[in-house]
C-alpha cells in the first residue's frame, strides 16, 4: 500500500512539473514576441530592425534561462509610419525531463502572437497608407 502511495505521489509531481513547464515555454514565447516586435518598430531602418528584433527575442530567452536556439520567430510587417507589425516566436521545449535520464516524452512548441503599431509621427520613415498621411 505505501508503494502505490508513493508511485501516486511520484506521478502527480510530474504531471504538475509537466504544466508548469508548458507554462514557462508559454511565457518565453510570449516574452520573445513582444521584446522583438518593440525592438523592430523601434529600429533606425528596415534593414537593422530584423537583427535588432531577433537579438531582443534572442535576450528574452536568456533572460529566462532558457536556450536561444530552440527559439524560432517570423516578423511580419515593414518598418513604415502607421504600419502594423507582428511578431510570432515559437519555442521548442520538452516535456518532462529528469536529470540522469534525460527527457522521458516529447516536445512540446508553445508560441504566441504580439503586434506593435509603427509611431504615426515617426519622422524619416515613409508613409504606408493614406489614412496615416493626415
Amino acid at each position: 500500500m505505501l508503494f502505490f502511495g508513493a508511485l501516486i505521489f511520484v506521478v502527480g509531481i510530474l504531471v504538475v512539473a509537466n504544466a508548469w513547464g508548458v507554462l514557462d515555454a508559454k511565457l518565453v514565447a510570449g516574452d520573445a514576441a513582444r521584446e522583438a516586435a518593440w525592438a523592430f518598430v523601434q529600429a533606425g531602418s528596415q534593414s537593422a530592425a530584423s537583427a535588432a528584433a531577433l537579438d531582443a527575442a534572442d535576450q528574452a530567452v536568456s533572460a529566462h534561462g532558457r536556450d536561444p536556439s530552440h527559439l524560432s520567430l517570423q516578423i511580419d510587417g515593414t518598418l513604415a509610419r502607421c504600419h502594423r507589425v507582428v511578431a510570432q516566436a515559437s519555442y521548442r521545449t520538452v516535456l518532462i525531463s529528469l536529470p540522469w535520464v534525460g527527457a522521458l516524452a516529447g516536445s512540446f512548441t508553445a508560441s504566441a502572437r504580439h503586434s506593435e503599431l509603427v509611431d504615426p509621427y515617426r519622422s524619416g520613415l515613409p508613409v504606408s497608407n493614406a489614412a496615416c498621411a493626415g
